[in-house]
């Protein structure tokens, strides 16, 4: 054997060795690795992942700004980072049509939403919930001129939102609360539903007068465009103890099974440049409203509202139990099915699937967590 071949390389030579030695030692190492399968797997290094798709939002941007998902990521191999705008906004539920063809490693839903694409037969996993929701975050909106000042004054009227999303599951809760329930499926409330499922059409709907009231996210750019120029009022708030506060209305990050085993690195990577970034904006909140209007085209004035009002959504800390997680769930699932939910009634989450649904390894105690 010569001493430049690749063997003699990966294997120097020992006194007294001889290939016969060298081939019997290696069954050996074979046979002992078969009978411990870990002791191989430990050795594997995560997969590379040249490329990567990640939703754009307000902390991404700020993030690719910064640099903190180059260094992220560069572990991992990955040399382009793409920011797609996951459509929500505009087309709910287009985030889970990306997701589930490979246009999205991971998208992000409040609860119900997520909850309704794995009813519907997504093959995703939960990887990272926020802690409990705000009364701020989705109110039900009215026109300032208009003579509605209370939920109460909606009988007889139509409120529009996206009837998978927070825009429905609040005001559900909000206006059960108040004596005026919404309209759920084929059973009639005292307020009419209309289902509008763009956030900029529901807003001109009730501007022009077409309907009387939305609920949304007044941190999403379009609405709060309209909130700051004093075209809306807010006439109803979720109740802080309410099941939309506490369960429904957390903020999640999923990803596709098969995405989340193959690269549990890449997770891991988008969740800690996401807590640097909260950290950075902290302390530099102009200068993160100045990334944010830049790269999303919105006045600076929108972008700051954005990051800094209660109603807020992507600056929030995590849920680090996989429990809670998977009670939260469970909680507001037969919250809405007992008030006539359309969809889950029909189509339930299984207490064996939710378990599964919460990738714990994510989460406190598990091998990919980022909670210390």
């Amino acid at each position: 054997m010569s001493a430049g071949s690749p063997r003699t390389a990966a294997f120097p030579a020992c006194p007294g060795a001889s290939p016969r030695h060298v081939c019997g030692v290696l069954v050996l190492l074979g046979g002992l690795l078969g009978m411990f399968p870990g002791a191989a797997q430990a050795q594997q290094p995560a997969p590379t992942l040249p490329a990567i798709n990640l939703p754009l939002s307000l902390w991404t941007v700020i993030a690719q700004a910064r640099g903190f998902l180059a260094e992220a990521y560069a572990p991992l191999g990955t040399r382009t980072i793409r920011l797609v705008d996951p459509g929500s906004s505009q087309l709910g539920g287009t985030e889970a049509a990306l997701l589930d063809r490979g246009g999205l490693a991971l998208a992000q839903r409040m609860m119900y939403p997520a909850a309704v694409h794995k009813a519907n037969g997504i093959d995703a996993r939960v990887v990272w919930l926020s802690g409990p929701s705000t009364s701020y975050r989705t109110p039900v909106l009215a026109r300032t001129d208009s003579p509605v000042r209370t939920v109460a004054d909606l009988r007889g009227q139509a409120l529009g939102a996206n009837r998978i999303s927070c825009g429905w599951t609040s005001p559900t809760e909000i206006l059960s609360a108040a004596g005026v329930p919404l309209d759920i499926g084929e059973r009639r409330g005292a307020v009419r539903f209309t289902n509008i499922s763009s956030t900029v059409a529901n807003t001109s709907a009730l501007l022009s007068g077409r309907i009387e009231a939305i609920s949304t996210h007044i941190a999403l750019p379009d609405a709060a465009g309209v909130y700051l120029s004093g075209q809306v009022k807010v006439i109803g708030r979720s109740p802080e103890d309410g099941i939309y506060v506490n369960a429904a209305g957390r903020v999640a990050y999923f990803a596709m099974r098969d995405f989340a085993e193959r690269y549990p690195e890449a997770i891991v990577a988008f969740l800690r440049a996401r807590e640097r970034t909260i950290a950075w904006v902290a302390q530099n909140p102009d200068a993160a409203a100045a990334i944010v209007a830049r790269e999303t085209r919105v006045p600076v004035a929108v972008a700051r509202f954005e990051l800094t009002d209660p109603s807020a959504f992507e600056f929030i800390d995590g849920e680090p139990s996989a429990d809670a997680a998977r009670g939260a769930i469970k909680a507001f699932q037969a919250w809405y099915i007992a008030q006539g939910d359309d969809i889950l009634g029909r189509r339930p989450l299984s207490d064996d699937v939710i378990e599964g649904f919460v990738d714990g390894r994510f989460f406190r105690g598990g091998s990919h967590s980022v909670y210390q």
